[in-house]
């Protein structure tokens, strides 16, 4: 059960980043995350959902053009953080970033977030 609460949290974080248009990415980041938020990203600390916001529109704006993100894990949930890969793909064979996140939930929402991404290379 706690899995499945963890991996819809995660799903919804997600579709925020493949959102149609920006009006829609504050509206899924609120039903995953918790206001004072904590993003622990490549460069630094932030806090609050605004702040996570900014980091999802800075990827969707990416040079190559508006990209895609998915999960392409499983939900691992050993204690109370779960963990998750993921790959961020931009048009036309354009860069590819993979990652692993883990994140942390309190009333089933994330309250942290830690994003460690990986190299940034052409997909085959």
């Amino acid at each position: 059960m706690q899995e499945e609460t963890a991996q819809s949290a995660i799903d919804t974080f997600i579709s925020a980043f493949n959102a149609s248009d920006d009006t829609y990415v504050t509206t899924l980041l609120a039903q995953a995350l918790t206001s004072d938020v904590i993003l622990w990203g490549p460069l630094g600390r932030s806090e609050g959902i605004e702040a996570v916001e900014r980091f999802v529109r800075d990827i969707r704006r990416h040079p190559a053009g508006t990209g895609t993100m998915t999960r392409c894990s499983g939900v691992d949930m050993p204690d109370e953080w779960a963990r998750y890969q993921w790959v961020f793909t931009t048009p036309d064979e354009g860069p590819r970033l993979t990652g692993t996140d883990v994140v942390h939930l309190r009333r089933n929402l994330i309250d942290q977030i830690i994003v460690f991404a990986g190299d940034t290379r052409p997909l085959p």
